[in-house]
C-alpha cells in the first residue's frame, strides 16, 4: 500500500464530526465562548472550519464555489455541510498532484493539490484545538482532545471494520 494524505483528511473527517457532535450536546450560551478575542467566538470558530472546508474542496475543483456563510448557522446544519466538504477532501487524494492557480485579492496564487490537501488537515487540527480551548476557559467540556487524536481514530477504524 502506498502511503498517502487519505488517511489524514479520513481521520481529519472522523474528528471534525466528533467534534461538531460534541458541541451540538452544549448549551447555546457555550457557542458565545471565546479564549482572548471576542469576535472569535465558538459559534465563529465552527462556522470557519466549514467554510473553509468548503473553499478548499472549491480550490481542487471537487467542490462547488462556496458562499461564506453571513448568518450563524444551527450545528446540525453545520456538521452536515462539513461533511460533505470533507467527503469532498478525501475524493480529492486519489487525485494527480497539480499546480493551481487563481487570482485572490488581486495577487496571482499558486499551490499543489497535496499543499491544498494538507492545509485542509492543519487547519481543521487548528481551529478544533481553538474551538475546545475557548470552550474550556469558559467552563465547558465538550470533548477531549485525545479522544480524537489519530491513534483513537486507529482504533476506532480497528473496531469498525469491515
Amino acid at each position: 500500500m502506498t502511503i498517502s494524505i487519505e488517511r489524514a483528511l479520513r481521520h481529519m473527517a472522523w474528528s471534525n464530526q466528533k467534534v461538531f457532535s460534541a458541541v451540538e450536546q452544549l448549551p447555546e450560551e457555550s457557542l458565545q465562548s471565546y479564549l482572548l478575542k471576542p469576535e472569535w467566538t465558538a459559534e465563529e470558530i465552527l462556522s470557519h472550519i466549514c467554510d473553509s472546508a468548503g473553499f478548499y474542496a472549491y480550490r481542487l475543483g471537487v467542490g462547488p464555489r462556496n458562499t461564506p456563510l453571513k448568518e450563524p448557522q444551527k450545528i446540525s446544519e453545520l456538521r452536515t455541510a462539513l461533511a460533505r466538504h470533507d467527503a469532498n477532501l478525501i475524493s480529492a487524494a486519489g487525485l494527480e498532484d497539480q499546480e493551481l492557480e487563481w487570482v485572490r485579492d488581486g495577487r496571482t496564487l499558486q499551490r499543489w493539490s497535496s499543499t491544498i490537501l494538507s492545509q485542509a488537515v492543519h487547519h481543521a487540527t487548528e481551529h478544533r484545538a481553538q474551538l475546545i480551548d475557548a470552550l474550556e476557559f469558559r467552563g465547558y467540556i465538550p470533548i477531549s482532545l485525545d479522544d480524537i487524536d489519530l491513534w483513537a481514530f486507529d482504533q476506532f477504524e480497528k473496531d469498525n471494520a469491515v
